[in-house]
């Protein structure tokens, strides 16, 4: 009877995201390969090349000494971002799965530790993140066009509003977006790099050493160099989703670095050869200069367009990939059942992104009581980020113990020496940011201790939900 069953075909209730057999057994959806190499690639590359390369690179050059050292950090960007990628190949490639870091941290500390990332992730460092990108495209716009005393973030809201959407709307959709706004965002680096390289006035290359303030110039300039490679780590919430199988997540991760590392090289080359190392270090708004430099007071408004492409290519990956991790959370917690639901007709997480998307206005609404919205973000994000990026680097060790024996498609490389340069990076990087940034670190660090004390309450709460719920572990 099982084998007739099965012949006559399955039943989806797709608002439910929930599977129904002619038995009357239900299977919750899943995700579905649904994303080929390219579409990896184009989702990883649009989180990391956003706005941060058009504001970072005079702050590198303020705190190094030459020319050939402002351009070695970025090299040792690319590396040490390789090596991370390097220890995430290994885990998304032998635990593919669409919760990426949560699902990781599950199988090797177990669901409490997994909790309180997938609190962090909902409530700071992927909201926090969704709303700095969006408060870069409101500043970019109210120059354009001001709507008033509150015009920033009210075009911040609308993209995150607008993106929303569109991601719910499907995973091919959301996809599509992505492709053509990194064409774009490509595109408007190509006019970056032609205003640098054949555009910029004669004998503008400067050697002079750069202005320094800082006893520890190299090391705070990484700090930057990092956060502008921030973001590769996200293909682990997509690999599920690959066509290609498990060795192309791999693939998508190491060549996206390569093609990142090769774009910010050839973008700091242009803005030496166009301002000179001492122009780039004292510069606000180095692409700003540049355009300035190159076309004159026209190429403000063209470099303002550029930067709203990045931002929003980087606002629009970090939306489609941070709403599978409020997904997992769901799945595995009957307290917060309403997240883990799985659309088949969209192929997306719907409510994920609904709770994502109020989260991510919420702290619009409190950016508005800083003097700056983009800077309060990314002292609210960076100590949570770093710290659990640290624990993922620790749960490759803990794997490997726990299950030596498991196939795995990729293998790092002069095992245990990688992981644990990409740990302790982290733990350097945790440190940076709890001593250079200021009041919204402490805020970031005040919502994660809320994520701390729910946790001790679940187990009541999920007995209450579910009296035969086993205890979490």
């Amino acid at each position: 009877m099982d084998e007739l069953n099965q012949g006559f075909g399955t039943l989806y209730t797709e608002q439910e995201g929930v599977k129904s057999t002619s038995t009357g057994h239900e299977t919750r959806a899943e995700p579905k390969p649904a994303l080929s190499l390219f579409d990896a690639i184009a989702v990883i590359v649009g989180v990391v090349v956003g706005a941060g390369i058009f504001r970072i690179p005079s702050v590198v050059a303020a705190n190094v000494d030459s020319t050939t050292m402002f351009l070695t950090t970025w090299v040792l960007g690319g590396f040490v971002s390789l090596i991370g990628a390097l220890c995430y190949a290994e885990l998304t490639t032998t635990f593919p799965n669409a919760g990426g870091d949560y699902h990781f941290l599950t199988k090797a500390f177990g669901k409490k530790l997994a909790f309180l990332f997938a609190w962090a992730r909902m409530s700071v460092i992927q909201t926090g993140s969704i709303a700095l990108l969006s408060f870069i495209i409101g500043d970019y716009m109210t120059r354009i066009y001001t709507l008033g005393e509150f015009s920033s973030a009210a075009y911040a809201a609308f993209v995150v509003v607008s993106l929303t959407i569109i991601n719910i709307v499907g995973v091919k959709f959301g996809t599509g977006i992505q492709k053509l706004l990194l064409l774009l965002e490509v595109f408007g680096i190509m006019i970056v790099l032609g205003a640098g390289f054949f555009f910029a006035p004669e004998n503008s290359i400067s050697t002079t050493p750069a202005l320094s303030n800082t006893s520890n110039s190299l090391g705070l300039a990484m700090v930057f160099v990092l956060l502008t490679f921030g973001g590769w780590n996200e293909a682990a919430y997509i690999s599920a989703e690959m066509r290609t199988g498990r060795r192309g997540m791999a693939i998508a991760l190491i060549a996206s670095i390569i093609i990142i590392t090769l774009i910010y090289l050839l973008i700091n080359l242009a803005y030496l050869n166009a301002l000179g190392l001492n122009g780039l270090s004292t510069s606000d708004a180095v692409a700003g200069d540049l355009m300035r430099v190159t076309f004159g007071e026209s190429g403000l408004m063209l470099i303002s367009l550029i930067v709203m492409v990045a931002a929003l290519t980087s606002a629009n990956a970090t939306i489609f990939t941070g709403a599978r991790t409020n997904y997992a959370l769901g799945r595995d917690f009957p307290v917060f059942s309403y997240l883990g639901k799985w659309n088949m007709r969209t192929s997306s997480p719907v409510n994920a992104f609904l709770v994502q998307g109020v989260i991510s206005l919420s702290l619009i609404g409190l950016a508005l009581f800083t003097r700056n919205g983009f800077e309060t973000m990314v002292e609210y994000t960076a100590p949570v980020f770093w710290f659990f990026l640290m624990m993922v680097g620790i749960a490759l060790f803990v794997l490997r113990r726990k299950e030596p024996r498991l196939n795995r498609p990729f293998r790092v490389p002069l095992y245990p020496l990688t992981p644990l340069v990409f740990c302790l990076t982290s733990a350097y990087l945790l440190y940076s940011s709890l001593v250079y940034t200021g009041l919204g670190a402490i805020v970031g660090v005040g919502v994660l201790a809320v994520g701390a004390v729910l946790l001790l309450a679940l187990p009541a709460i999920e007995r209450h939900l579910n009296p035969n719920a086993k205890p979490l572990q």
